[in-house]
């Protein structure tokens, strides 16, 4: 096991697993193409065009980013968070 490992505390290391393992189960609402083009667009994120920002914007909309927040924070929450905040914006 490297050693910067052994130095972080057990607890830490547990919260960034299941951190990963959260943003695993969101990125593969995207299919092989779009994970893809996704890194595309974000390698070229200053020489974007608008068409490419929109794209980036819905391929990320996909993504659950929302839904991703809560629940991440709610897994390291000592207390349960409402529901609501899980919910789509009001529009």
């Amino acid at each position: 096991m490297p050693r910067f490992v052994r130095a972080i505390p057990f607890f830490r290391l547990l919260a960034i697993g299941k951190t990963a393992l959260l943003a695993r189960r969101h990125l593969q609402r995207l299919d092989p193409d779009e994970r893809r083009r996704m890194a595309e667009l974000v390698r070229r994120a200053r020489r974007m065009s608008a068409k490419e920002r929109d794209e980036l914007r819905r391929l990320v909309g996909k993504l659950g980013p929302r839904e991703f927040a809560f629940l991440a924070a709610n897994s390291f929450s000592p207390v349960p968070l409402p529901r609501r905040l899980a919910g789509r914006p009001a529009r």
